[in-house]
């Protein structure tokens, strides 16, 4: 029998594959993905536990889910209520004790066990009337000794743009990060695993894949015969998957943006020319205090190297305005790095403790309103750089890879190779139709605070063949 799943992801593109993934391990048992909450038989929140207030977030949203539940004994049943990913982790049994209506909470590393979960609640519920059971839900939240990727299904496709999870967990210890503690240590996946993987998306219909990780060029998967692979090395055999057409990885930690890793920015045609490469501070007091282990100009000398490879190549990156400590003086030093570098984009954040991690125990805190001055400054100086980006490419032509739908039958949106998201109005439906998953040369007509907008080059637009200008 045919079953409904809602999986809404919060967070980082790690998240959007993670929720993928989940969708072809429940598919098996009958399972179709749907996009309201309202025709699902079961729903998963795939949380993150980066953003600020992120666990009350997921209890708000927890509470509307309980509404479409009801309460033993009305009539109503509403569907099975899961809570995967970051906070799930974080939080545990804490959840069940809040909200007792949920069936699920599940850790990243666990979900290739929900077919087993699922099974567990069929057993426990053969009456099967979905109400709420308080004390009775399922906690998974262990570090498994075996990789949850042995046991995943083939994947299923993602389109014409997709990410592939090559490494997960950190050893950093950034002093205001939780990741260490909600993904576990570092793990790359074998390299053969992640080529078939990335084959079968490209099999599917995928032209460009994003690499992720939670500090993904820090990758050391094996080979076939034991040696240890880099990222870069890594990124040289996918470039020969021949109808893959463009690929980027992300995020990345400075610490571990080797040479060879560089080298293949100048080197591999297919590797588009972005990076993000989270600063956090251009303070050497402040990055000290969050354990980045490396300084200021540790991190521009590493700009230079990588523009003196790929010259025309944008940056993105991260910031945390009011870290416990951080003195004006600090701060300036940051808006200073800033203009050094010159962002095409960035995220930027004001600083919030998460319990358990060493930032949140720090003293020198420093006040909210100063913490929020700062960030205006900073984002309006990275909103600034970013438009003045995106507005150079006013009448330039630019090879974009289309691989969603814009508004009206006739427009498309993609990315172009500097992952600026791109809108194009094309002369009909059926143009539109013709272009989609492909790439194609757009002229820029104008540069907007967040994207481009574009029109075919071509007449008929035609698709630019290979990656000759991608």
């Amino acid at each position: 029998m045919t079953k409904n799943v809602h999986i809404k992801s919060y967070g980082c593109q790690m998240n959007v594959y993670d929720a993928t993934r989940m969708a072809d391990v429940l598919a098996p048992l009958g399972y179709r993905r749907v996009d309201d909450a309202r025709d699902a038989d079961l729903v998963i929140l795939n949380t993150c536990h980066i953003r600020e207030k992120a666990a009350e977030k997921v209890y708000s949203e927890l509470g509307r889910l309980r509404a479409m539940r009801g309460r033993p004994g009305d009539g109503r049943t509403g569907p099975m209520i899961g809570v995967a990913g970051c906070v799930a982790q974080a939080e545990g049994g804490e959840l069940l004790r809040r909200a007792p209506h949920v069936d699920l909470v599940l850790g990243p590393q666990t979900y290739h066990r929900l077919p087993e979960m699922l099974a567990r609640i069929a057993r426990d519920r053969p009456d099967g009337d979905g109400g709420a059971r308080p004390g009775r839900g399922i906690v998974d939240t262990e570090f498994p000794p075996e990789p949850k990727f042995d046991f995943l299904p083939e994947s299923t496709g993602q389109g014409p743009s997709a990410f592939l999870t090559v490494q997960e967990g950190c050893d950093r210890f950034c002093a205001f990060c939780v990741v260490p503690y909600t993904r576990g240590a570092e793990y790359s996946r074998p390299v053969e695993a992640v080529l078939d993987e990335a084959r079968n998306l490209v099999a599917a219909g995928a032209r460009d894949i994003t690499l992720l990780g939670q500090n993904v060029n820090a990758y050391h998967g094996l080979l076939a015969d034991g040696r240890e692979c880099s990222l870069a090395e890594l990124i040289r055999r996918m470039a020969d998957i021949p109808e893959l057409l463009r690929l980027r990885y992300t995020t990345s930690h400075p610490r571990d943006m080797t040479a060879d890793l560089i080298a293949a920015h100048r080197d591999v045609e297919k590797l588009m020319p972005w990076l993000h490469l989270p600063v956090q501070s251009g303070s050497d007091a402040v990055l000290a205090a969050m354990n980045r282990r490396y300084r200021a100009a540790d991190y521009l000398r590493i700009v230079d190297d990588l523009r003196a490879a790929r010259p025309d190549i944008a940056l993105s990156s991260d910031f945390i305005a009011g870290h416990p400590g951080e003195t004006d003086a600090d701060f300036e030093k940051t808006l200073d790095l800033v203009r050094k570098v010159e962002y095409a984009q960035a995220y930027s954040f004001r600083f919030s403790p998460r319990p358990g991690t060493p930032a949140a125990a720090m003293e020198e805190a420093v006040d909210e309103d100063v913490g929020s001055e700062r960030l205006q400054r900073l984002q309006a100086l990275l909103a600034d750089q970013q438009l003045g980006f995106n507005r150079r490419f006013r009448g330039r032509r630019v090879p974009v890879l289309f691989d969603r739908r814009g508004r009206g039958k006739s427009q498309l949106a993609g990315r172009s190779p500097w992952m600026q998201a791109v809108h194009a109005d094309f002369a009909s439906a059926a143009e539109a139709d013709r272009a989609m998953g492909r790439v194609i040369d757009v002229e820029i007509m104008a540069g907007h605070a967040n994207s481009l907008a574009a029109r075919p080059a071509g007449a008929d637009g035609q698709a630019v063949s290979g990656m000759a200008a991608a």
